[in-house]
């Protein structure tokens, strides 16, 4: 494989692995790179604007340093861009909980990411797509997206992943809305529901297996609906996911599908890949296949 001359970096600033950014453009300098076209950003909701430039240059690789909704919103603006499949986007994991790179397999230290995001292979990856916004990992609307909005912010910069244990706890006995669920136009779930997911990949937030057959690259978005209640109705649920696979919880119900529509009969909170979204009462989720290129270990098969 021919090594990348132009690479573009987009990077949060507030976001820190191994020795920093200083280390970055260190290594990606020691890679040989010929034209390095850096964008740094205060926030990941900037990450939108500093990406498309970084397309418009037409890098040979496009490197994002942050957490789940940096990559989140990087992936966006790349599958929007209408060429998400030619530019192969590099993950350099320095968040609170990295979910995309951890089911991809990409390490969570600096040398590492950077040898794969040169090195590894350019796997396309399908992504969700919610009310037209891209997502790589999960979307999820109830109990999930009130525990994520929560953990947003300092509280999240204060106790890292213990922050969604300390915010779940404190939604257990959240009120469960009527909800009508359809799964590629057909009726399938009519019932109170805590939480609604949607799930691209297996691993969620707190490092959960919730989709025990999810892969990022088979067309389909594996869907789960919880109506579990109260403490310990919640703790059959995770316990039965921590040891066996989630379906088997009488709390739990699911299927795949590759278009999904919901309908709440109150306005609830929803949230993509760990970033926290406005309350709505209906959500469409479609499946982009094939939507992005990204750097994967070598020894990762196709699927």
């Amino acid at each position: 494989m021919r090594t990348p001359r132009k690479v573009a970096v987009v990077a949060h600033q507030r976001k820190t692995l191994g020795g920093g950014l200083d280390e970055l453009r260190r290594r990606i300098s020691d890679e040989g790179v010929e034209d390095l076209l850096w964008y740094e950003v205060p926030k990941s909701k900037k990450a939108p604007k500093q990406v498309r430039r970084a397309l418009k240059q037409q890098p040979d690789l496009l490197i994002v340093w942050g957490g789940d909704g940096m990559v989140q919103r990087t992936l966006d603006a790349v599958a929007g861009s209408g060429g998400g499949a030619k530019v192969p986007v590099g993950i350099i994991p320095a968040g609170t909980a990295n979910l995309l790179a951890t089911n991809l397999g990409v390490p969570h230290d600096l040398e590492g990411a950077v040898q794969i995001a040169f090195h590894g292979r350019r796997h396309r990856l399908d992504l969700g797509v919610l009310n037209g916004e891209h997502f790589a990992v999960m979307a999820g609307i109830g109990f999930d997206g009130a525990m994520i909005q929560d953990a947003d912010g300092k509280l999240k910069d204060r106790l890292g992943k213990l922050s969604y244990v300390y915010t779940g706890l404190r939604h257990l006995d959240d009120p469960a809305p009527k909800a009508k669920i359809k799964v590629d136009g057909t009726d399938w779930f009519k019932d109170d529901a805590t939480c609604v997911l949607v799930g691209n990949v297996g691993t969620i937030t707190g490092g959960i297996t919730a989709f025990d057959d999810a892969k990022p690259d088979d067309g389909w978005l594996d869907v789960g609906v919880s109506t579990a209640r109260g403490a310990a109705q919640w703790a059959r649920t995770m316990g039965r996911m921590a040891v066996g696979r989630s379906e088997d919880s009488p709390f739990v119900h699911m299927t795949r599908a590759r278009r999904i529509d919901v309908k709440l009969r109150e306005p609830l909170t929803y949230e993509l890949d760990g970033g926290a979204r406005d309350a709505v009462k209906k959500i469409r989720i479609e499946v982009a296949p094939a939507a992005v290129k990204v750097c994967v270990p070598r020894e990762r098969s196709d699927s």
